[in-house]
């Protein structure tokens, strides 16, 4: 996945400033692709020299503020990109390679970061089940539904997440017993 289809897909949802995509961003489609603010904006610069995007300054906005849409040429772009195959993403933590680490010299002192670990997979799931009673009950429509899938991920992963790391906490501890 590439940071331009994941800023048209926002646009198109909803045209706007650089700023209020940036914080839409991180409330939904940063749960699963991360990009800070400056890449944000470096990526609109890119995009829209590109001609994928355009902008027009916001009267009554603050000096320089810009509010983004998508051209025809990012709607072709988007859509091409929607129909090329992608690889599954492959694990890449490197708590795995630590319990490796223990597992080799013997040293079984990660306790303490497997709980850390465990709070935060828990807080993350809080904040899934939240959007998913105010944002995802009763009749859906098509373009909910499909949002609704997306976040039954995160809810299946934090949940996955959460099941192993209470089993990795458990085989540590019947280890030192």
């Amino acid at each position: 996945m590439s940071l331009p289809h994941a800023l048209l897909t926002s646009l198109l949802e909803k045209p706007c400033s650089g700023y209020e995509l940036a914080r839409r961003f991180d409330k939904s489609i940063g749960f699963f692709w991360h990009a800070t603010h400056q890449q944000i904006y470096r990526e609109l610069a890119k995009m829209e020299e590109a001609g994928w995007v355009s902008s027009v300054e916001v009267e009554g906005g603050r000096a320089g503020k810009k509010e983004f849409a998508v051209l025809d040429a990012g709607r072709a772009a988007l859509l091409a990109w929607l129909h090329t195959p992608s690889e599954p993403l492959h694990l890449r933590d490197g708590l795995m390679v630590r319990l490796r680490a223990s597992a080799v010299t013997g040293e079984a002192g990660m306790p303490e970061e497997l709980q850390r670990r465990l709070a935060l997979h828990e807080e993350q799931l809080a904040v899934y089940r939240a959007i998913e009673q105010r944002d995802f009950q009763g009749t859906l429509s098509k373009e909910a539904r499909l949002q609704y899938l997306i976040l039954k991920a995160g809810i299946a992963y934090e949940e996955g997440r959460i099941s192993w790391t209470r089993e990795a906490i458990a085989e540590l501890q019947s280890a030192q017993d």
